[in-house]
């Protein structure tokens, strides 16, 4: 299904694709810790590691990586103060409404995954918006996970599974890992094959847990808005040196 992503990628000259992984996932963590150590508040450091993005989305689209999934806002998160809640959630209204301008001439694609009920009506229509206006782009796939949670999306999976079964739309020896995928957020979205998470925590917190089931990761301890492009080099040389055998010999 992705294999024309491959091939486009080798299309283009002058650059570097051994190895290359297709989708790279991140975990952007460690912005309140970042500004903490400088004494600003915690929406500074959110500011910061949104520009940090902007970086790293750059590099990567330039180099020829086809999808890039950043966790911008978890389920769990709506449990943090309102003030930070709304910061976080005013950067993002930000980033998509100057799409046009960052992302021109990149050819980038954005996307959102997760459940979209819960935003404001405002974020709603310009993530509609972006998405529209983007949607024949060829490049990166700029993917954000906003509202996401990896339970939460498989719960709602399989819960549109069990009333396609009761209509009659599917039949339940027909269900394999192939269609319970199609009913996911990222249904047209290739595994992340390398995750990174970033600030030294080792763990998923909630993050495509279905996706990840074979992606290698790494735990950079840099915190996200001091990631440069020399720390995804790294992790990219990491990836590079790893041998992938998906449960094989």
């Amino acid at each position: 299904m992705f294999d024309r992503f491959f091939k486009d990628r080798k299309k283009d000259k002058g650059k570097k694709y051994d190895n290359l992984p297709l989708h790279i996932a991140v975990i952007p963590d460690g912005n309140g810790r970042w500004a903490k150590k400088r004494k600003l508040p915690r929406t500074a450091g959110h500011r910061a590691g949104s520009n940090t993005l902007k970086t790293v989305v750059k590099y990567l689209s330039g180099i020829g990586v086809r999808f890039f999934t950043i966790y911008a806002f978890s389920t769990e998160n709506w449990t943090r103060p309102k003030e930070e809640v709304a910061s976080l959630m005013n950067l993002l209204l930000e980033y998509l409404r100057n799409a046009e301008r960052e992302l021109e001439g990149s050819n980038i694609r954005i996307r959102v995954i997760g459940n979209r009920e819960r935003l404001s009506t405002e974020l709603q229509n310009e993530i509609l918006r972006v998405e529209k206006m983007t949607f024949a782009n060829t490049g990166l796939n700029l993917v954000f996970a906003i509202n996401y949670g990896g339970r939460d999306e498989i719960a709602e999976a399989a819960a549109k599974m069990a009333r396609d079964v009761k209509r009659g739309k599917l039949r339940l020896n027909d269900i394999d890992e192939k269609v319970f995928e199609s009913y996911l957020y990222t249904n047209d979205i290739p595994d992340p094959d390398l995750v990174i998470r970033t600030s030294g925590e080792i763990r998923s917190s909630n993050f495509l847990l279905w996706q990840t089931a074979y992606s290698e990761f790494a735990f950079p301890e840099v915190l996200w808005p001091d990631f440069t492009v020399k720390y995804m080099e790294q992790a990219l040389e990491e990836y590079k040196s790893r041998v992938r055998r998906f449960g094989g010999i």
